[in-house]
């Protein structure tokens, strides 16, 4: 299985751990993502696009012209990249108008779009060309007795006229590669509300409050973390938790993952190559749940 990589913004910087553990879970699932060759930023900045749209498109279509020379479908594994890049591609093939525009500043590049090549989200792929039953023929250490909450967020399931691969309101792609894995996927009410994330710059307040419910939400059920494909949730509900308990004193304590170094972590590789010592939000009380308990380094 081979496809055009579109690493995208985050996973370059604060979500290289994300990179880290799908490049690790890859080797063992025979994936091979090929880096797009001089890719660059989707357009993702809502700012840009409501500014100057042709501009932002063209950041898409650039991507996607680049990929078609590769004859390879483009999987991203940020939820923000594929929403836009998405958005892009629907736009494109439904405005001609604005195609032309694009396609004009495409030529004035040496490019050009097609849309010939597909947007995927690294989970779709998992679920629907690698499929659960493989992922559970590697498993070697089973996270039996973990209880997951999976939190799937706003952009990787909805609007589903931009391109689904999950239900919008009751995905289930996630869960299902969490019972693969060994773990107990936990169904909750939260797992695809927004936490708020676009809202860190601008009002972080009401951001901070919509990440609240959201740890909240998993904790009332038991969980004992909680797992996510998008790296801007991921540093919200991760990187932002410390902010939440002040801000409303409270004791959360809930780990956050990335699902693909869960994954990894069933699949018995080094925790160095998942990046778990890059997560903010201590992992040890899961990692002692595991047989044999596993220990990760202190951050640098």
């Amino acid at each position: 299985m081979k496809y055009a990589y579109f690493p995208g913004c985050s996973v370059e910087a604060s979500a290289h751990e994300y990179g880290m553990s799908c490049m690790a879970v890859n080797k063992v699932l025979g994936i091979e993502l090929v880096e797009i060759p001089d890719w660059n930023c989707c357009g993702s900045i809502d700012a840009v696009h409501a500014y100057n749209p042709e501009l932002s498109l063209s950041l898409s279509a650039r991507n996607f012209s680049i990929a078609e020379t590769m004859n390879m479908d483009i999987v991203t594994l940020c939820s923000a990249c594929f929403f836009t890049l998405s958005r892009a591609s629907k736009m494109l093939h439904e405005d001609p108008n604005l195609k032309g525009a694009v396609d004009k500043i495409m030529n004035d590049a040496g490019l050009k779009f097609t849309g010939e090549s597909k947007i995927r989200h690294y989970l779709d792929v998992l679920i629907n060309d690698v499929g659960p039953s493989k992922i559970a023929e590697k498993v070697k250490v089973p996270l039996k007795g973990l209880k997951v909450a999976p939190y799937y967020g706003c952009l990787i399931v909805r609007p589903p006229q931009v391109r689904s691969f999950d239900d919008p309101e009751h995905p289930k792609s996630m869960d299902k590669i969490i019972e693969a894995i060994g773990a107990q996927s936990l169904d909750y009410p939260d797992k695809t509300r927004c936490c708020g994330a676009s809202l860190v710059l601008t009002d972080e307040s009401v951001m901070l409050e919509m990440t609240k419910d959201v740890l909240l939400s998993a904790k009332a059920i038991g969980a004992d973390c909680i797992v996510t494909p998008c790296p801007m949730c991921h540093f919200n509900l991760d990187a932002k938790q410390a902010d939440v308990e002040d801000r409303f004193d409270l004791n959360i304590d809930m780990p956050i993952l990335y699902f693909t170094q869960l994954m990894g972590l069933a699949f018995g590789l080094n925790p160095k190559d998942l990046g778990l010592g890059r997560n903010v939000v201590s992992l040890k009380k899961i990692l002692e749940k595991l047989k044999p308990p596993i220990e990760v380094a202190a951050k640098p």
